[in-house]
C-alpha cells in the first residue's frame, strides 16, 4: 500500500516577475524579464548605463508601470535612492515619520533613528546633517515601514569612501536583524560582491547572468573566491581585467631588425 506523504508548503517569492516587459518610445527596456527573489535573500542588480536597472527598481515600487507581464510585490516595502530626498523644512524624526500611520508612531521613528546611530539627531534640521546621516536617516525611514521588501537604487554611490565601508557594515547589520528581501541596484562590483547573497546582471532588458555568493561574512576583497567572482562579473560587464589587458598588450617593436 502506497502512503501519501505531506508535501513541503512552497515558500512564495517576495518578488515575482514574469515576462516583464516596459518600453519607451518603441524600445524595450525591460523584455520579456523573468526574476524571483526569496523572503530575506539579498540580490544585487548590475548592468552597464541605461540597461534598464533603475527601471526594474522603479517598476517594483510601483513609480514606473509596466507594459506587458506580471509581477507581484509584497505591500510592506520601502525604497531608499541615491539621493536622500529629505523634506528641508522638516526635522530629523518627522522626515523618518513621513507617511507613517498607526500608534506611537513618534517613538518608531525614534527607534529606527537609534538603530542607524542618530538617536542624538532627532531634532535636527537636514541641512544640517553629512551626506551618510541623510542617507542614514532615509534608511531609517525605510526600517520604520517594517518592509519585507527594501528596494534600494545606488544609495551609498555619492559617499565617501570610508562613509560607504560604514554604511556596508550598518546595512548587513540591519539585514540580519529585520530579513527583508533586498533588491540593491549598484554599478559597483565590489559593493554587489560585500554585500549580496546572489548578483544578476541586466542586459538586453532580461536576466543575462546570476551568480550565487557563497563567500562567509564579513567579506573583504582578499577573502579567498572574491577576486575570481569579481573577474567573472566584469567579463559579464564587459569591462577588461587587468590580466586580460596584459594578454592583449602588443610587443614592442623591433627597431633594429628595421633598420
Amino acid at each position: 500500500m502506497s502512503v501519501l506523504l505531506p508535501q513541503p508548503a512552497r515558500v512564495r517569492a517576495a518578488v515575482e516577475c514574469r515576462r516583464v516587459t516596459r518600453r519607451f518610445a518603441g524600445q524595450a527596456v525591460l523584455d520579456g524579464l523573468d526574476l524571483d527573489i526569496a523572503p530575506g535573500e539579498f540580490v544585487a542588480l548590475l548592468g552597464s548605463s541605461g540597461s534598464g536597472k533603475t527601471t526594474l527598481l522603479r517598476a517594483l515600487a510601483g513609480l514606473e508601470p509596466i507594459d506587458a507581464g506580471q509581477l507581484q510585490v509584497p505591500t510592506a516595502m520601502a525604497a531608499v535612492f541615491q539621493e536622500p530626498r529629505l523634506m528641508p523644512w522638516k526635522r530629523v524624526w518627522r522626515n523618518v515619520a513621513l507617511g507613517v500611520r498607526g500608534a506611537q508612531v513618534r517613538e518608531r521613528a525614534l527607534a529606527a533613528l537609534a538603530e542607524v546611530g542618530l538617536g542624538h539627531r532627532l531634532g535636527a534640521w537636514p541641512a544640517t546633517l553629512s551626506g551618510g546621516e541623510a542617507q542614514r536617516v532615509a534608511l531609517a525611514r525605510a526600517l520604520v515601514r517594517a518592509p519585507q521588501l527594501l528596494l534600494l537604487d545606488e544609495p551609498f554611490a555619492a559617499l565617501d569612501a570610508l562613509t560607504r565601508i560604514r554604511m556596508h557594515q550598518l546595512i548587513i547589520r540591519l539585514w540580519r536583524v529585520h530579513t527583508p528581501a533586498v533588491l540593491l541596484v549598484t554599478h559597483d562590483v565590489d559593493e554587489a560582491l560585500l554585500l549580496a547573497d546572489r548578483v544578476l546582471v541586466l542586459a538586453n532588458g532580461s536576466i543575462a547572468e546570476q551568480l550565487p555568493i557563497r563567500l562567509p561574512r564579513p567579506r573583504q576583497a582578499s577573502t579567498p573566491g572574491f577576486q575570481q567572482l569579481r573577474t567573472r562579473l566584469l567579463q559579464l560587464l564587459g569591462v577588461e581585467t587587468e590580466a586580460e589587458a596584459a594578454v592583449n598588450v602588443p610587443p614592442p617593436l623591433n627597431r633594429s631588425a628595421s633598420r
